[in-house]
């Protein structure tokens, strides 16, 4: 199944979530369509169009939104200024709850990708009765475990790559929590200091990740180098502010959660992320799932096997019965709060 044809957005704002944070929201397709929330990866890559055409625009209302410190909100994690104390997994979950009410849904199908997997994992385990389903791909659970194989196990893979990435840490620090030392760096400061590791946390990504021209490409943007490896530090560095027990996975060890809640998962058979078993753990602990496992693909969402697969499983979940909805300011014609 193709992607669906590209669309823009019906309307459009910024949506005050406290701590002096704004957070950009959009919605798309058919405003009385089954609700759908995508949740982007990093932490801090931000949404893209790209996102609107996994869904059948007749049949989804389809919200997007940049989580907080990334993308159009603000203010943004590229601003040494930038408080990051309030940028955690609940503040983000708080978010989308007040999103969620804003727009006058009663229940949306969460979709995410890797960290917004992470993210859609928890918001369901933790708000059930807001969730219809779940499509997720790329899929982790954030716990610690994981992050010691993305950045220190895959150095055995990327040997290079690896020492030029822990060569840039204090001597001191190169054989403890990595994430948290990159953080360190990204608070200093000193700007050339906060610049050096912001380069070096992407070219590791880069060289781990392959992933394709445009994603690459977007590390070339100061902005987005900043505030992505600032981002991503500052979760990765502090469990996923997932709380004590997360070495081997708060998510997981609460799968039980997830009973009664109908999931989709769609992993690339190249994804190192794999190599934890993860994904096949969370099914095995959460019966209401699926696992379809596309050949031949990484960590990624822009292949064909991936994108068919991940289309049909909207294309599926957009038969089921669609829940009620009590439109909000999110409607058909609200006055946006943004320029176009």
């Amino acid at each position: 199944m193709p992607l669906y044809p590209e669309i823009e957005p019906y309307a459009h704002g910024m949506l005050d979530v406290g701590d002096g944070n704004q957070v950009y929201w959009e919605t798309c397709g058919n405003p009385d369509g089954k609700p759908a929330v995508v949740l982007h990866g990093g932490p801090g890559s931000g949404c893209t169009p790209y996102a609107r055409r996994l869904f059948d625009p007749a049949a989804y209302r389809i919200v997007l939104l940049d989580q907080r410190g990334c993308g159009r909100s603000t203010p943004h994690a590229s601003r040494h200024d930038t408080d990051m104390s309030v940028n955690t997994t609940a503040h983000v979950m708080a978010d989308l709850e007040l999103l969620r009410r804003y727009l006058g849904i009663e229940r949306w199908l969460l979709w995410g990708v890797s960290w917004g997997s992470v993210l859609a994992l928890r918001y369901a385990q933790t708000r059930p009765g807001a969730v219809s389903e779940l499509v997720l791909t790329g899929v982790a659970t954030g716990s610690d475990a994981e992050v010691q194989l993305l950045t220190r196990g895959l150095g055995r893979i990327f040997p290079d790559a690896f020492e030029a990435f822990r060569s840039q840490v204090p001597a001191d620090e190169r054989d403890g929590n990595l994430a948290a030392a990159y953080s360190r760096l990204l608070e200093s400061s000193d700007p050339e200091v906060r610049e050096r590791a912001a380069r070096a946390w992407t070219d590791w990504e880069t060289a781990t990740i392959p992933a394709p021209p445009r994603s690459v490409a977007r590390y070339e943007d100061p902005a987005f180098r900043m505030g992505f490896a600032r981002t991503v530090t500052h979760y990765w560095g502090n469990g996923h502010f997932l709380g004590a027990g997360n070495a081997e996975g708060v998510i997981l060890r609460d799968a039980h959660l997830l009973r009664g809640v109908p999931g989709t998962l769609v992993q690339g058979s190249l994804d190192f992320g794999n190599l934890l078993g993860v994904v096949w753990r969370l099914r095995s602990a959460w019966p209401d799932c699926e696992l379809m496992i596309v050949d031949d693909t990484g960590h990624t969402t822009g292949t064909p096997g991936m994108e068919e697969a991940l289309v049909a499983a909207t294309d599926r979940y957009a038969a089921r019965t669609r829940p009620s909805t009590a439109r909000g300011k999110g409607g058909a014609n609200p006055a946006p709060d943004v320029p176009g």
